[in-house]
């Protein structure tokens, strides 16, 4: 499969992860099912890319910005990179949906942060712990 095609395919499947998190937040397996499915698939597609590709990976390249930089001037760098942003940041989504409830903040309070953290990772990250700091009153989570 051309990467382009991939690409696309795993930001489809992104996309369904967000939409389960922020549109069904009474679907009690949701979590498992994003984890267990959409981010297990992005891990063997990455760890795919990756297996395939190590003997042209330069690792002096994350050394430096130029070298990160020359780096992703590649396409199938950019993509092993994106994948692994998509995963993350849904597992991020998933922290900040289970840790508010665990904290009591209703789930229209959060969906502002799922989005951002959606289309800009630590960004919703960064609110969501605003929120709950204003909620807890503690920067701090216990057992998160």
């Amino acid at each position: 499969m051309l990467p382009a095609t991939v690409f696309t395919l795993c930001n489809s499947i992104a996309l369904a992860g967000w939409v389960i998190l922020i549109a069904l937040p009474m679907w009690r397996s949701a979590d498992k099912f994003i984890v267990s499915v959409i981010v297990s698939l992005f891990a063997v597609i990455y760890t795919y890319y990756i297996v395939v590709n190590i003997s042209s990976i330069d690792m002096k390249s994350f050394s430096t910005l130029r070298g990160l930089t020359d780096l992703f001037a590649n396409p199938l760098a950019v993509l092993i990179g994106w994948v692994h942003y998509l995963a993350f940041d849904l597992m991020t989504g998933i922290f900040i949906k289970k840790n508010a409830a665990k904290y009591g903040i209703p789930h229209w309070q959060i969906v502002p942060c799922l989005l951002l953290t959606f289309l800009f990772g630590p960004v919703g990250l960064l609110l969501y712990l605003a929120i709950r700091w204003y909620v807890s009153r503690s920067y701090f989570a216990e057992n998160y």
